[in-house]
């Protein structure tokens, strides 16, 4: 049950609540505390982080990425690495990895599509 108070030096009106739950004894609500949520990654972030992670999983890194997907579970992003460097670069292979992501942008899974020679163009 509320009590209200009217003070006579001012026209302001305090409510206080009699009843102790839910108070901290200033009149104020208290709540339990929340879990603090976290904060979802842009898709480049996501991007970022997952080429991170495959080439510390291969050891070979991005050239660039290709595709990336909003998923039901987080993130799929499609990443072109080169796999062998060769002389002259334009006969390099290249390949196309696909990595699920979750939300923060940690790698779930990842598997090698194809792939292709750098002068063949890889849409084969």
């Amino acid at each position: 049950m509320a009590t209200t108070k009217k003070t006579s030096s001012s026209s302001t009106t305090k409510k206080t609540s009699t009843s102790g739950s839910g108070s901290n004894g200033s009149g104020a609500r208290t709540s339990a505390p929340r879990a603090s949520a976290r904060k979802k990654m842009s898709g480049m972030a996501v991007a970022r982080e997952a080429a991170q992670q495959l080439l510390e999983l291969t050891g070979r890194e991005a050239e660039g990425v290709t595709g990336l997907e909003r998923t039901e579970d987080g993130w799929k992003v499609e990443v072109e690495v080169v796999e062998v460097r060769r002389i002259p670069d334009t006969t390099d292979v290249l390949a196309i990895y696909e990595i699920e992501a979750d939300e923060e942008g940690n790698v779930e899974g990842y598997r090698r599509l194809r792939r292709y020679s750098r002068g063949t163009g890889g849409d084969s």
